[in-house]
């Protein structure tokens, strides 16, 4: 399946360029993005939640950044599985930035996506229309970080997503770590209110004393004994984090 899209935002691409290259920015951008592992400057392992009709994926995705010339190019190739609905992909991926008239940047993606197994059954329409979703919420995503400022303060963050080494290779994608109320942190630079049941307690015990004028992001922190990972939301996506939340401890 190929797919090419394209989309404008109010940022100079050298600007843009600095947002693709943030795993903790994208990894806030991308839909279903659950986690991502920084193994070095051009890999990743990320875990990805993608459901197409009556089929829920949990794929573990292991991209390289293979070619770059900043600001206007980017390649990069992976591959991911999930053993539990027998199904993989590979894909290959070329982003184009251009200056556009208004100081913005064009930003135009080319895709190659080869999908095997279950997944691989659905109907090329099926599969385009999810393209498109996905696509629409990225931009969307992408914008919001861009024009609210926010990417900036978690740009400029030294620490990777993932703080420990990637886990050796398994057949299967591992489950994600158990969840308790000592394995879970939250901080934000907002005080949280209309929000009821554990997620005003979560917020509310840590919200207000870690206050920082100018850091407008929920960083949540999962530990399990081998790893920890670490992801950070916009406050504009609350509730998009309560529901992975909410989602990621049902599974505990």
């Amino acid at each position: 399946m190929e797919i090419e899209k394209a989309l404008t935002v109010a940022a100079p691409p050298e600007r843009v360029w600095e947002l693709l290259l943030d795993p903790q920015v994208m990894g806030g951008c991308v839909p279903g993005m659950k986690s991502i592992e920084v193994i070095s400057p051009t890999e990743y392992v990320a875990l990805m939640h993608v459901k197409i009709s009556f089929i829920s994926a949990k794929f573990k995705l292991r991209t390289n950044i293979v070619e770059q010339r900043a600001p206007e190019y980017l390649r990069a190739e992976g591959t991911g599985e999930d053993a539990s609905v027998a199904s993989s992909l590979k894909q290959k991926s070329e982003i184009f930035l251009a200056p556009a008239a208004d100081g913005g940047t064009e930003l135009r993606l080319k895709v190659q996506v080869d999908v095997l197994g279950r997944l691989g059954t659905f109907g090329l329409g099926v599969m385009k229309t999810k393209a498109d979703r996905m696509w629409d919420e990225f931009g969307a995503n992408l914008r919001t970080r861009i024009e609210d400022g926010a990417p900036r303060a978690m740009a400029s963050s030294a620490a990777p997503v993932a703080s420990a080494p990637a886990p050796a290779p398994a057949a299967t994608t591992p489950a994600m770590p158990r969840i308790d109320a000592s394995a879970v942190s939250a901080v934000t630079g907002v005080t949280p209110t209309g929000h009821d049941g554990w997620w005003s307690r979560l917020l509310g015990k840590t919200g207000a004393a870690a206050h920082s004028p100018g850091r407008q992001a929920i960083r949540v922190e999962v530990r399990d004994p081998q790893r920890t990972v670490t992801v950070e939301w916009p406050v504009e996506a609350a509730e998009q984090c309560r529901a992975w939340l909410g989602d990621l401890m049902s599974k505990g």
